[in-house]
């Protein structure tokens, strides 16, 4: 009896310490997949003109992950049925600690070629952590989701806020800006090692329907609720990220007050990719949460296209507890509205694959709108049109129903 008490406790210790290093793993894995990105930004001055390339080239390094991220994301459900999850996301780690390290070596060629592996993978932890949380914690699926959101966020702040330091106080110059992201990878690889003998016993792959489950998925009304619900939320992410410091300028304000509501923006965020998702997973139905989030977006845009500077600060605090709110519970509807990590996967692979084709068109169309018109009303006025088509695809995605109507094992 002893003997069979003793093998237990220790059965329940490992266990117990397998969830922590997958935790872990899982927030380090989170950590990797905006910091690469959110880097370029404020450095792409320097970049553009220490390789002598125009405006136009040089927005291509912030456009082509979201393309590779559009292109790759379908794919990743089948690459993982293949290898296993937790084997998948392991080389996707390491090919993006490639990318980082290429599109730091100095050359247009590497450039370009290191953004869009970068992008490629990316895609891959993108589409497949929501699965993971699904199969691994499916009685905290908010929390871990809340967790690994804030993860994502907190990374992306760091890093546009840290790549002007390290270019300015280093003699790194902006490929050192970029390249020191490849110790998180690293970092996050060595911590994922362990998940690689789970694979085979814990997710071996994704099971053999997925040759139907794709096709029916692309015509079910919830999925496409939740593709156009991620695909605008990113699409006001990436819109407001790109061109808000260039309205803010011409409200009145210089190029440091612009960078730093940016800043509160994107700190304003935070809470909210941790808290909505623990609140959405406690409740069966989340459209007052859809339509709560679309009305902070209309009060936030609204404030930005009519109020000029006098309440910048409050404008942007609005605009970022709705984005944070949006992502987090796009994060949530992979799992909320699918029966299987399978489903959530797929439905995660057409979301994002979707959702940032329309991210890419935002800045394009944003800028555009402006060199026709002169002004950027009629940009902003997009912003508060797309709000409204995320309440009207929130209100489904929100609903309580799933892509699939039985669960097809």
């Amino acid at each position: 009896m002893e003997r069979e008490q003793t093998i237990h406790l220790s059965k329940k210790l490992t266990y117990k310490r397998t969830s922590w290093l997958l935790i872990l793993g899982i927030i380090c894995i989170a950590a990797t997949l905006r910091a690469p990105l959110t880097s370029v930004g404020p450095i792409i001055a320097p970049l553009r003109d220490d390789l002598g390339i125009p405006n136009a080239v040089a927005g291509f390094v912030t456009t082509i992950p979201l393309l590779a991220f559009a292109l790759i994301s379908p794919l990743v459900p089948k690459v993982s049925s293949r290898f296993g999850m937790e084997t998948t996301l392991f080389f996707s780690l390491c090919l993006l600690t490639a990318g980082i390290l290429l599109r730091s070596a100095g050359n247009i060629l590497f450039l370009f070629t290191g953004t869009f592996l970068i992008g490629v993978a990316i895609s891959f932890g993108n589409v497949l952590l929501p699965a993971i949380l699904k199969l691994s914690f499916p009685l905290q699926i908010g929390l871990m989701t809340g967790i690994y959101s804030v993860s994502m966020n907190i990374s992306a702040t760091f890093a546009s806020g840290l790549s002007v330091p390290i270019l300015e106080k280093t003699s790194y110059g902006w490929q050192g800006a970029l390249g020191v992201w490849a110790v998180l990878t690293g970092l996050a690889i060595l911590i994922w090692l362990p998940q690689l003998k789970r694979s085979k016993n814990a997710t071996p792959s994704l099971p053999s329907s997925r040759t139907k489950r794709p096709a029916s998925l692309w015509r079910s009304p919830v999925a496409w609720g939740v593709t156009l619900f991620m695909g605008l939320q990113s699409l006001l992410f990436y819109t407001t990220s790109a061109w808000l410091p260039e309205v803010l300028k011409s409200q009145g304000l210089d190029a440091g007050q612009a960078g730093w509501m940016l800043s509160l923006l994107q700190i304003a965020q935070l809470p909210m990719t941790f808290i909505i998702p623990i609140v959405a997973g406690k409740v069966k139905d989340q459209r007052l949460i859809v339509i709560i989030i679309v009305l902070l977006y209309l009060i936030g845009y609204g404030g930005i296209l009519f109020d000029g500077s006098s309440l910048v600060p409050l404008w942007m605090i609005i605009t970022g507890i709705a984005g944070g709110a949006s992502f987090g519970l796009a994060m949530m509807f992979f799992t909320l509205r699918t029966h299987t990590p399978v489903e959530a996967a797929e439905l995660s692979g057409m979301a994002q694959s979707f959702g940032y084709l329309l991210a890419a068109i935002g800045p394009v169309l944003f800028g555009s709108l402006h060199d026709v018109t002169g002004s950027w009303s009629v940009s902003l006025v997009v912003l508060l049109i797309a709000s409204f088509i995320i309440l009207l695809s929130g209100l489904k995605a929100g609903k309580n129903e799933y892509v699939q109507a039985n669960n097809m094992n």
